[in-house]
């Protein structure tokens, strides 16, 4: 059986100028990397306004192996360009943590991935090296402020900003660093937090533009003074610089999927940490370019759906036309109580269990955001056709529609009934109306109990010490206006990731918070989330390699 690698190297690539002829980009506004990527410089491009109908790719709570958001995402694109739309997709860049961790890469699949793959997932054009190192510049500003005299009087058991790496390596959670004599800095504590979790990803994925990029990195809080009071990176004269750093990493990239559709991959923060969505300079790019534009939001519904809506469209004023909630017969399975090592044979029961899961994802789309929904049912290979039927019959007795998706399978050609259906849904809803989970007003408590108690169904929020505490002087410095960014299992509606299916009326246990202004938001962490992952026992990055011709070998 081929493998991912195998397609994506057999196909014959279009020349990216050509793609970016295509869609509509001018040969001078492109950077291109190589033959078949290229950066778009979006400034041109800032007078044209926006006409496309916005589709959001989202899904039930998935299993470990993830179930095919970003394969749901391409073929779907690609379904409506083999019908004759343009249509453009604005996706997420891989991190290497989960490429070299346990996830894998963020290409998608089969005959429904965006190439060259290769390049896309190891390094791509540098952008998360440049988030990198701009954080790290940070970093190295403020300890050597302290160092220097410290005029700002930063208290240094107060600095909270943190080194970030774009590698799982759960090592470096907690460190001390300066150690060695005064020559070495001052000592602390310190830590790494994963690229793709940190506020300086958050912050180049909501800025509109380089101005914004830079008064965003300005706001962002690095410390505290003895007295108190909040530092930030403009105090430190940070914020220039590192608009530097990310001054060419913030034009989005511009690649295509097998079928040729074009597509802008840029940004990519974690939705279980972070807030999950491409940039927002590649949205808005692609909405003035194309007729459709299908973008996606990381993990369940629960986490990148309401992140999606509640932060990235709050801030932005975009808002989708329709939305995809991607479904697999195994995922099913899984919440209705099904072994894993069972998922891919026929079981009714598990399955019937299971759709509990699917309804309370639907019902917060419907009811909570007002959106028209289409269910994608993901093919596998050893699915039961039976069961597949059973799905669709069951979601259209509650009127809603669902089509099969086998783009891994076929591509394009095997997502057209799904496009038509998601144009359909688009198409009836051009004027769509923001309906936020929550009111700007509210405390960042209130905030949390609604995303807790509307999107998660818990009955109750409890707060620990640390959290509490971490609120109140948020809001005591000015920040109670923020939306709120829940870290929370991916797993599970809930923060237990043990509570499959849709667990109601639980308790819901908020343990920290971190403030991220400069990104506009502020974190609440849940359950056993982490902001540096580690590796699983038997990592993706032992099977990678390299033969004797240059070939990377054993990637996906």
């Amino acid at each position: 059986m081929a493998t991912d690698l195998d397609i994506a190297r057999a196909a014959t690539l279009i020349p990216i100028q050509t793609v970016a002829e295509t869609a509509g980009f001018l040969p001078d506004t492109l950077s291109p990397y190589g033959s078949y990527i290229a950066k778009v410089n979006a400034r041109a491009y800032s007078a044209l306004p926006a006409r496309a109908k916005l589709v959001l790719v989202t899904a039930l709570n998935p299993t470990p192996a993830g179930e095919g958001k970003t394969t749901v995402s391409v073929a779907l694109a690609d379904g409506m360009t083999v019908s004759g739309r343009q249509a453009m997709l604005a996706l997420r860049e891989p991190s290497l943590g989960p490429v070299f961790g346990m996830k894998g890469g963020a290409t998608g699949g089969g005959y429904a991935q965006v190439v060259p793959m290769e390049n896309i997932n190891l390094h791509f054009t540098g952008d998360l090296h440049a988030v990198t190192a701009a954080n790290n510049l940070l970093c190295a500003l403020v300890d050597n402020h302290v160092q220097q005299g410290n005029t700002l009087q930063i208290d240094p058991r107060q600095i909270c900003f943190r080194h970030c790496l774009d590698v799982n390596d759960r090592q470096l959670r907690q460190i001390v660093q300066g150690l060695g004599g005064a020559k070495n800095g001052t000592p602390r504590e310190d830590g790494f937090d994963i690229t793709a979790a940190s506020e300086v990803m958050a912050v180049f994925c909501l800025a509109r533009d380089l101005a914004d990029l830079k008064a965003r990195l300005g706001r962002i809080v690095v410390a505290y003074t003895y007295g108190g009071q909040p530092v930030t990176a403009a105090q430190v004269g940070a914020a220039g610089a590192m608009t530097a750093l990310l001054r060419d990493a913030f034009d989005p990239n511009l690649v295509q999927t097998l079928d040729g559709t074009p597509c802008l991959m840029h940004g990519g923060p974690f939705a279980n940490i972070a807030h999950g969505c491409n940039s927002v300079v590649a949205t808005a790019l692609a909405m003035k370019m194309a007729d459709y534009v299908v973008t996606e939001a990381g993990f369940g519904a629960d986490l990148g759906a309401e992140k999606f809506l509640d932060i990235k469209c709050r801030i932005n004023g975009l808002w989708p036309n329709a939305v995809v909630l991607v479904a697999t017969l195994r995922a099913l399975k899984h919440h209705g109580g099904a072994a894993k090592n069972a998922l891919a044979a026929p079981d009714r029961g598990a399955l019937e269990k299971g759709l509990a899961n699917l309804f309370s994802h639907i019902g917060n789309l419907r009811d909570v955001w007002g959106l028209p929904v289409v269910v994608a049912i993901n093919h596998f290979a050893a699915d039961d056709g039976a069961e597949i039927e059973f799905v669709r019959g069951t979601l259209m007795q509650r009127g809603v529609v669902c089509e099969l998706c086998d783009g891994w399978a076929q591509g394009g050609r095997g997502a057209i009934a799904l496009a038509d259906a998601v144009c359909r849904a688009a198409d009836h809803n051009p004027s769509p109306e923001a309906r936020f989970t929550y009111e700007e007003g509210l405390t960042l408590r209130r905030k949390i109990e609604a995303i807790a108690t509307r999107v998660y169904h818990a009955g109750a929020v409890e707060f620990a010490d640390e959290a509490a505490k971490a609120l109140e002087r948020f809001e005591a410095d000015g920040y109670e206006h923020c939306p709120v960014c829940v870290a929370k299992t991916q797993y599970s509606m809930s923060d237990d990731p043990a509570k499959l299916g849709a667990p109601q009326g639980y308790t819901l246990t908020v343990r920290s918070a971190r403030l991220s202004a400069g990104a506009g938001f502020v974190v609440a962490y849940t359950g056993g989330i982490i902001a540096m992952p580690g590796l699983p026992k038997t990592p993706a990055a032992l099977t990678i390699d390299v033969d004797e011709q240059g070939n990377i070998v054993g990637l996906f």
